[in-house]
């Protein structure tokens, strides 16, 4: 089959096998191929183009590791203002809260360390 293509002197050719065009063809949508071509070249050139905005590995860890501080900072307010208010067994419900943080505080550290 021989085909004749008149094109301008802007237009170029681009040749691509025919599951190609297929695929082109079942995602254009509207649009013409070589609009969709078009788009999804300039889409890619705008990803690569426009900076990334991921967190390292550390930063992640930092944030987890000051979430977990403010975790226990208002478990202290809390059992503290109980204890102001004059409720409950104070020496169980410390020994509790002790051994709750030293279990919190020992998972965080198991899990840091293999996260690593």
């Amino acid at each position: 089959m021989r085909r004749t293509l008149l094109l301008d002197e802007d237009d170029l050719i681009m040749v691509v096998k025919q599951d190609v065009v297929h695929q082109i063809d079942q995602n254009r949508g509207e649009m013409n191929r070589t609009e969709f071509v078009n788009y999804l070249i300039q889409c890619q050139l705008k990803e690569f183009s426009e900076p990334k905005t991921f967190i390292t590995r550390e930063e992640f860890q930092l944030f987890a590791r000051q979430i977990t501080e403010l975790l226990h900072d208002f478990l202290e307010f809390f059992v503290s203002y109980g204890m102001a208010m004059g409720r409950g067994d104070h020496e169980a419900d410390i020994r509790s809260l002790t051994q709750h943080l030293k279990d919190f505080c020992q998972n965080e550290e198991e899990t840091g360390e293999t996260g690593s």
